[in-house]
């Protein structure tokens, strides 16, 4: 299920970043302006969450996720030129991993901010009933 008006408060919290700090600093410093505002939101987060990846029920990797908000929403922060194909299908992994519905690619670039929604599963934008 996706919460709109969830992503769009965390997005205004990136904005609120990115127009205070501009582009070239390091991820870390955007990680941490955002837990900034995020407490300021009073959004509910965890920075540098872990994670483990199962398979047939062994422990087959573990990493952190930038931050997840209220259990609902991960974070894919980034400081690069523009958000790659690559950093897409890593969110969509994590989503997958932690059966988290809903991530956001948030990337602080140098000519502008970017944002990319991405969803845990596949839901149709239109949705049409059989023989139309």
């Amino acid at each position: 299920m996706v919460d709109d008006t969830l992503t769009e408060k965390i997005i205004g919290c990136a904005y609120r970043v990115y127009n205070t700090l501009g582009s070239g600093f390091l991820e870390s410093v955007y990680k941490q302006a955002m837990a900034v505002e995020l407490w300021k939101a009073r959004l509910p987060f965890v920075v540098e969450a872990p994670i483990e990846v199962f398979y047939d029920g062994k422990i087959v990797g573990s990493f952190f996720a930038d931050v997840i908000v209220q259990g609902k929403v991960i974070l894919e922060l980034k400081a690069v030129e523009e958000i790659n194909r690559v950093h897409e299908i890593q969110l969509v992994n994590y989503l997958q991993a932690t059966d988290t519905p809903t991530g956001l690619v948030i990337n602080f670039g140098p000519k502008r901010l970017q944002v990319k929604r991405k969803f845990r599963d596949y839901a149709p934008l239109v949705k049409t009933s059989p023989g139309k």
